[in-house]
């Protein structure tokens, strides 16, 4: 029996492991260099699991958007210390850092370069301000997937997409109802439709529709509209994304994020789909989780798995 929409969960491939996030916590796990899967499960911040934003339309979408950059990039440093990738666990200043220059890289990619280029080329159009807007979008894209297929010729990138892929398929497991066998969860597709990739395409979509609208504007002002709208575009892609994964007629905002996770996923191994059943299983409660088990079927790796829940702190 598959589950309700309130129950759908969600995640991101880390350092041989994953992240997964569940609506009432998120937890992270890898598979360490002695072979052990490790995971640590902590509750949702306030922001999203208690805030009254993370209920209003078009502004959830932007606590979400906080939250997951502020989890992923907290899993990710948690994920390199555990599987030998750093000596120790980054600081809190760190994590921060790390998060502000990853987004200064992101709009310096995906805002500052597409602009420009676009400023020069509409010189060769006759219309040039819709000219500069569709030149833009077309080029934010371009750089998306080429970055994209660009770093997916690293093997370690290609590990990570493997983990992508093992975080899909088990989320479309548990989402369907099906028990968390290896057997089960191999039968699902790697892509879903409510992965970050689609988010971004969709992103990209958006922002094309709510720049027309600017385009008279001079340079200066375009580039400080896409940062300043960033929230906005991030909080209508969010509720694109969310419909288009139950709405027929909304279907199709996703199909080129599915496509483009032909490159952002690949097969997992049965190892790691190991490593994302402990996951998903730490990022749910306990009384569910205990349900999970019940039913059986769970490989031994992830039934002894070392999971630990963190507590929040009183501070």
């Amino acid at each position: 029996m598959s589950r309700s929409p309130g129950a759908a969960v969600g995640g991101q491939a880390v350092i041989e492991g994953v992240m997964m996030r569940s609506p009432t916590g998120w937890a992270v796990a890898v598979r360490r260099p002695d072979g052990i899967i490790e995971a640590e499960g902590y509750d949702l911040p306030r922001l999203s699991s208690r805030s009254k934003l993370a209920k209003i339309p078009f502004l959830r979408g932007i606590t979400v958007l906080i939250e997951s950059l502020s989890l992923g990039f907290k899993a990710l440093s948690w994920s390199a210390q555990k599987s030998g990738e750093e000596e120790e666990e980054l600081k809190r200043w760190q994590v921060w850092l790390t998060m502000v220059v990853g987004v200064v890289f992101a709009l310096g990619l995906l805002v500052i370069i597409p602009v420009m280029s676009a400023n020069w080329l509409k010189q060769f159009f006759d219309d040039s301000s819709i000219a500069f807007v569709i030149l833009d979008g077309v080029l934010r894209i371009a750089v998306l997937v080429g970055y994209i297929a660009l770093i997916a010729r690293s093997d370690d990138i290609q590990r990570v997409f493997q983990y992508h892929g093992a975080e899909h398929k088990t989320i479309h497991a548990y989402e369907a109802g099906d028990r968390l066998t290896i057997e089960e969860i191999q039968k699902f597709s790697p892509r879903h439709p409510r992965c970050g990739t689609s988010f971004l395409v969709i992103v990209g979509l958006v922002a094309f529709f709510v720049f027309l609208v600017l385009a008279p504007l001079a340079l200066v002002w375009q580039v400080v509209a896409r940062i300043v709208l960033i929230p906005v575009v991030a909080g209508a892609a969010y509720e694109v994304l969310k419909a288009g994964a139950t709405s027929k007629w909304l279907s199709w905002a996703n199909r080129p994020g599915i496509w483009l996770q032909s490159i952002t996923t690949n097969e997992p191994t049965d190892d790691q789909v190991e490593v994302a059943i402990v996951s998903l299983l730490t990022a749910l409660t306990e009384e569910e989780a205990n349900d999970l088990i019940a039913l059986g079927g769970i490989p031994d790796d992830a039934l002894n798995a070392e999971s630990t829940r963190v507590e929040p702190s009183n501070g």
